[in-house]
C-alpha cells in the first residue's frame, strides 16, 4: 500500500488539472456562444427607433425583460413612481438588463388637471423613487394618456426631463391581437417612437417579429435622445442621414388634392382621415394647432419639423387614404389644416 499511494496521489493531481483545463475551455465556448447570439450584434443600422413600455413595473416585467434580452433588445421604460415604490427589485432588474428607466408620473392621474405645484410634486416624487430603486434619474417623461400642456412640459423641463411622447400607437392597451401589434410597428421609421405596454402577453409575443421586421429594414432599436425626443443609437449618437432624408423639403411635381374628414369624436382625442385625388404619389403637409399632437398615423409615412406641429405625410403603398389620431391636449375646437398636396 505504502508503494502504490505516491502513485494514486500523483493520478489524482493530473486528473483534476485535466478537469481544470477542461472547465476553463468548455467556459470560454460559453463565453463565445453568448456573445454571438444576440441577434442584433451583426444587424446594419442605417437608422434607429424606440422601443418604450409604460406603465410598469409589474408582475410580468420579468418575462417581458426575459424576452427583450432574448431578441438583442434595449427598451425605454416608462415607469409609474408607484409601482416603482412598490416593486423596487424590478425597477432595478430593467436597469441590469441594459433598460434606459423614464417617468410616467406618480399613478397615472390625468395631469393636465392638475395645478403647476401638483404637477411639480407629483413627478418629482415619481424621479426620486425611481433614483432611490435604480440609481439612476430620469431624463425623460412621458405624460399619461399623451396628455400634456405647456404648464405641464414647463415642469419636466425644470426637473431635467424632456417629454416624449410617440410617433406609432400599438394599440396593445386597445386588445390589439399579435398580428395587429406587429403590423402598427411596422409603419415605425428612423427616428420614431413607438407606444407599447408592460403587462401584456400580446405585445411580449410580438417582439420577436417587431424586431425582425426592423433588422429586415435595416433599423435597430436605440435610445430616445434627451435632447431632441427622437430615437439614437444606443451610445447617444445619430446614424448618417438616409437618402432622401427625413427633412427633405416636399418634392417638386404637379399638384393633388388632399381632403380631410374627422369621422371619429371623444372626449379627449378625435380621429382625422384624409383622402387624395389627383396621384397616386404624394406629399400633404399638414398643420396641427398646440398644444394638441398627433399620437398615431396610419396609412402614410409622416415626418415633424422642429415645433412639433407641421406634419410631413408621405405615401407609402397604402392608397390614397391616410389618417391619424389627435390628443386635444386642452384645446378642443381646433382641427388640422391641409397646407398643401404635392404628387410625385
Amino acid at each position: 500500500m505504502s508503494r502504490l499511494f505516491p502513485r494514486t496521489a500523483l493520478w489524482s493531481r493530473r486528473l483534476r488539472a485535466a478537469l481544470a483545463v477542461l472547465a476553463t475551455a468548455v467556459a470560454m465556448c460559453g463565453v463565445v456562444l453568448a456573445a454571438t447570439s444576440t441577434p442584433s450584434s451583426a444587424a446594419t443600422c442605417n437608422g434607429y427607433v424606440g422601443l418604450t413600455f409604460d406603465d410598469g413595473p409589474t408582475g410580468s416585467t420579468s418575462a417581458l425583460l426575459n424576452v427583450l434580452r432574448n431578441n438583442g433588445v434595449r427598451a425605454t421604460m416608462f415607469n409609474v413612481g408607484q409601482n416603482v415604490q412598490n416593486n423596487r427589485s424590478a425597477a432595478q432588474a430593467q436597469v441590469a438588463a441594459g433598460m434606459w428607466v423614464a417617468n410616467h408620473s406618480w399613478n397615472h392621474a390625468h395631469m393636465t388637471s392638475m395645478s403647476q405645484s401638483q404637477m411639480q410634486s407629483d413627478l418629482s416624487q415619481t424621479s426620486s423613487a425611481i433614483q432611490s430603486a435604480t440609481g439612476s434619474r430620469p431624463v425623460l417623461f412621458r405624460p399619461p394618456y399623451g396628455e400634456t400642456n405647456s404648464t405641464l412640459q414647463s415642469v419636466a423641463s425644470s426637473l431635467g426631463m424632456r417629454q416624449v411622447i410617440w410617433d406609432v400607437d400599438s394599440q396593445d392597451w386597445n386588445g390589439a391581437s399579435v398580428s395587429q401589434i406587429v403590423s402598427n410597428a411596422s409603419r415605425l421609421q428612423a427616428g420614431q417612437v413607438i407606444l407599447m405596454h408592460d403587462g401584456i402577453q400580446n405585445t411580449r409575443d410580438a417582439i420577436p417579429q417587431i424586431v425582425a421586421n426592423l433588422t429586415s429594414r435595416n433599423l435597430c432599436p436605440g435610445m430616445i435622445s434627451p435632447s431632441t425626443g427622437r430615437a439614437v443609437a444606443p451610445d447617444g449618437t445619430t446614424p448618417p442621414p438616409t437618402s432622401p432624408p427625413p427633412t427633405t423639403p416636399p418634392p417638386s411635381g404637379g399638384t393633388c388634392t388632399a381632403t380631410a374628414t374627422t369621422p371619429n369624436v371623444w372626449g379627449d382625442r378625435y380621429n382625422t382621415s384624409v383622402t387624395v385625388s389627383g396621384a397616386s404619389t404624394w406629399t400633404v403637409v399638414v398643420v396641427i394647432t398646440s398644444p394638441q399632437r398627433v399620437s398615431t398615423i396610419w396609412n402614410g409615412t409622416a415626418t415633424w419639423d422642429s415645433s412639433g406641429t407641421v406634419m410631413t405625410m408621405r405615401s407609402n403603398g397604402s392608397g390614397n387614404t391616410f389618417g391619424f389620431t389627435t390628443m386635444t391636449n386642452g384645446n378642443s375646437s381646433a382641427r388640422p389644416q391641409i397646407r398643401s398636396c404635392t404628387s410625385g
